[in-house]
C-alpha cells in the first residue's frame, strides 16, 4: 500500500518532493481558543511496516522544517537538515524504519499557523492566531501520526524545541512512545535564554512595520526587526570559544558586509547580518514569535504536582544529550533532567557530546553526535 493510499486526501506542499499536507481537523489549544480547520506539513522516508510500529518521529528546531533528509535542492541547498542522520545504513535507518517530519503547528512551512486564513475571515490569523504550547504541538503531531496509520513510535527524537517536544511526548502518550531522544533541551528554559527570547520579540513588534501582526498583503514586512532577533538567537547558539575560534577580532571579509560600520565591520557582525537577512527569506516573523513563546512557555511540571510526577508517566527508553559548550541549555541541566526522570523511575539515560560549537553542535558535529546516539538507537 502506498503512503498516499493509506493516507487518502492528501495534499502536495511541493511539486517533485516527498512533502504533503494533511488535514488533521479542529483542534483547541490549552491555553485557549479555536482553530477549525487544522492541516500539518510533512515528509516521510522509508517504509511504515504492515503493524505500523515501526515509525520514528523526527521534530525540528525553531526556524526549522519538515525536510529533515533528503539532498538539496533549489529550496534547501544543503540538503535535510539532519541528512548525515537519516537514511540507509545511518543511525536512523530508513531501511528499517519509516521516518516522518512535521512542521509543527503554529509554523510557516506548509503547517496551520499564523499566515493562514481565517476561514471565518479569510484573512491570514496574524496575531489573533491562538498561543499553542509545546504540549498543543505534540497532541497535534499525535493526530497527523493517527491519520497515517501509526500505531506506535519506536523513537521521537529531536533537538531544542525539538528537544522539547521528544520530552513531552512520552509524557504526554506514555503507551505510544518505545524511546525518546531528547537533544540539547530540558524541562524548562532558564531565565538567561528567557531573556534573549524577549529581545528578538520586542525586536519584532518595534518594527513600523509589524503593524500589529496584521503586514500580509500590505506590501510590508516587519524584515528589520526579525533580522535582529535572529542575529540576538544566533549569539545563543554558538560558544564564546567557537566564535573566538572562527571570527576573533577578523574584520569582514571583502564583498560580505551588507552594512558598514564606522570604522570598518567586524566578521562576526557580517556572519550576523547574512544570517538575520537569510531568515527574513524564508520565514514569518509571526510564526518565529509563536513558537519562540512556545519554547519559553514549556515545563512539562505544568499540569502537575511536580516535576516527578510527570516523569513518573514515562514509559519510554530515554537519551538526554547534553553538548559541553551551550549555554542555551546547558548540559549540567540537561543532565539534571535526566536525573530527574531517572529517579522517577524512567529507563532514562545521559551523554555528553564535547564540541566547541555550542547550542548548534547538534546540527554540525556529525561524527561526534552520531557516535553519541547511536548506541541508543540499536535494536536490541
Amino acid at each position: 500500500m502506498t503512503l498516499d493510499q493509506r493516507i487518502g486526501a492528501n495534499l502536495p506542499v511541493r511539486s517533485g518532493s516527498d512533502s504533503h499536507r494533511l488535514p488533521i481537523g479542529s483542534f483547541e489549544p490549552e491555553l485557549g481558543g479555536r482553530l477549525d480547520e487544522v492541516s500539518l506539513a510533512y515528509e516521510t522516508w522509508g517504509e511504515l511496516d504492515a503493524s505500523g510500529t515501526n515509525a520514528v518521529l523526527v521534530t525540528h528546531a525553531l526556524t526549522g522544517d519538515p525536510r529533515a533528509a533528503g539532498g538539496a535542492d533549489e529550496s534547501h541547498k544543503r540538503g535535510g537538515w539532519w541528512e548525515p542522520v537519516i537514511g540507509p545504513g545511518r543511525p536512523i535507518d530508513t531501511d528499517e524504519y519509516f521516518v516522518i517530519c512535521s512542521n509543527v503547528l503554529g509554523g510557516c512551512a506548509g503547517s496551520t499557523g499564523p499566515e493562514s486564513p481565517d476561514p471565518e475571515t479569510g484573512r491570514p490569523y496574524g496575531m489573533r492566531f491562538p498561543t499553542v504550547t509545546i504540549r498543543d504541538i505534540v497532541r497535534a503531531q499525535k493526530r497527523l501520526l493517527d491519520g497515517l496509520g501509526i500505531k506506535k513510535l519506536a523513537m521521537v527524537a529531536g533537538g531544542s524545541i525539538g528537544g522539547q517536544q521528544a520530552l513531552e511526548w512520552p509524557i504526554e502518550f506514555p503507551d505510544f512512545v518505545e524511546k525518546s531522544l531528547v537533544v540539547a533541551a530540558t524541562d524548562a528554559l532558564g531565565p538567561q535564554g528567557l531573556g534573549m527570547s524577549e529581545i528578538g520579540r520586542r525586536a519584532i513588534t518595534a518594527d513600523p512595520n509589524f503593524q500589529n501582526g496584521d503586514y500580509y498583503g500590505t506590501g510590508k514586512t516587519p524584515d528589520s526587526g526579525l533580522s535582529i532577533a535572529r542575529m540576538a538567537g544566533m549569539m545563543t547558539y554558538q560558544s564564546a570559544e567557537c566564535q573566538s575560534e572562527r571570527f576573533g577580532r577578523n574584520s569582514a571579509t571583502s564583498g560580505r558586509s551588507r552594512m558598514e560600520n564606522p570604522g570598518g565591520t567586524f566578521d562576526v557582525e557580517c556572519y550576523l547580518q547574512y544570517q538575520g537577512n537569510d531568515l527574513v527569506g524564508r520565514f514569518d516573523a509571526n510564526s518565529y514569535l509563536y513558537l519562540l513563546r512556545a519554547m519559553d512557555l514549556y515545563d512539562a511540571a505544568r499540569g502537575y504536582s511536580s516535576l516527578e510526577e510527570a516523569f513518573e508517566r514515562i514509559r519510554a527508553e530515554m537519551l538526554f544529550v547534553g553538548i559541553s559548550s551551550d549555554w542555551l541549555f546547558p548540559a549540567r541541566d540537561v543532565e539534571a533532567t535526566a536525573e530527574v526522570a531517572a529517579k522517577a523511575g524512567a529507563k532514562a539515560k545521559y551523554v555528553e557530546m564535547e564540541s566547541i560549537n555550542g547550542h548548534d553542535a547538534f546540527l554540525k558535529d556529525w561524527d561526534e553526535f552520531n557516535a553519541a546516539i547511536s548506541p541508543f538507537l540499536e535494536r536490541g
